[in-house]
Parts: C-alpha cells; structure tokens; sequence
C-alpha cells in the first residue's frame, strides 16, 4: 500500500471523555498512510481517557501537552467527537487559539461527531457546510453554518463527518486534503 502520507504532522486535539472510537480509529487509518500522528492535550495527565459505549473507555497517551504544542509544526488537525470531550474543551481559550491557528495557515481542520462545537466556539463555522451529529444541527445552524447530512462534509479546509460509521469515509478525506 503506498503511504500517501509519508512525512505529515498530524495533531490529534482531545481529553478525558473523547468518543474512544473516534481518536483511535483514524489515528490508526492516519498512521497507517503514514503520517506522524500525535495526541496533543491541555490535560496534565500522561494520558486521557476515552469513552466508550455508555461507559470510561482505554487511554490514550498524550504525546504533547497543549502548552507546549506549535501549532506550526503539525500539518493538520483532527478533533474526535463524544459529548464530554469537545464540551470540556470549547470553553478552553489556549485550545481555541490552537484550532483557530491551524485553521488561519490553510490546514485541515476535520471534526466529527460533537466535535463541530469546537469549530463554533472558535469562529470557523460561521459560513460555512458542514455535518455533525444531529443534535448538533441547530447550534451549528445558530452559528452561522450550513447543516448538511452526510458522512463527511469538505468546505474549504474544514472537514466534518457524523459519527463513528463515518470514520473510513473522514479519514480518506482527510488523506485526500493532505494528499492533494
């Protein structure tokens, strides 16, 4: 399989609470084109708990902490979903400033799941289609975005799927950005 990816930064932004299958899955589809992908968080912990089902999942290690991540070095971003995860982290100003810096340079930005909260709270969505897990379709919709259902969403250099059954479908467009 050719590595379509071979020398991309991948920055992985999440905490405790993250939808575990969408962290892990396209880590693992991303690293397996073979980009460098690595779990950047605010949390002071060496590692972060997912979520899973209706209950705590595995962690995950923390390969940079969010204080000392450049959002320079990384050539895309990815936000996983769940409900606790982008909830904690969209009141979070240094993990705003990190999106809106990656997002400002022409980076991919890809979220799924609830993770479109985060690209409100950060200003991105704001004319922008996107999708996202239904109950998000009014914030997303108060915010200025325009909800479309669908598995994955590419606007610009933002890019949004709904939910875990998306994931091969996210990931291949976030190969395809950095492909490209």
């Amino acid at each position: 399989m050719a590595q379509r990816l071979r020398g991309k930064q991948i920055a992985i932004l999440a905490t405790h609470g993250f939808e575990q299958s969408e962290l892990i899955e396209p880590k693992h589809l991303l690293e397996a084109e073979g980009a460098r992908v690595s779990v950047v968080s605010p949390a002071k912990e060496a590692s972060i708990k997912g979520w899973k089902d209706k209950d705590w999942g595995d962690s995950v290690a923390v390969d940079q902490p969010l204080d000392g991540a450049d959002a320079g070095r990384f050539d895309a971003l990815v936000l996983p979903g769940g409900v606790i995860n982008p909830d904690t982290l969209r009141t979070n100003e240094a993990v705003l400033d990190f999106i809106r810096s990656m997002a400002g340079a022409g980076k991919p930005v890809a979220a799924i799941c609830h993770g479109p909260w985060l690209l409100i709270n950060s200003g991105l969505a704001e004319g922008h289609e996107v999708t996202s897990w239904p109950s998000l379709q009014q914030d997303l919709a108060n915010a200025g975005a325009r909800w479309r259902d669908a598995e994955v969403v590419v606007d610009g250099n933002l890019i949004t799927s709904r939910k875990p059954d998306d994931i091969p479908a996210f990931s291949e467009a976030v190969v395809k950005a950095l492909a490209a």
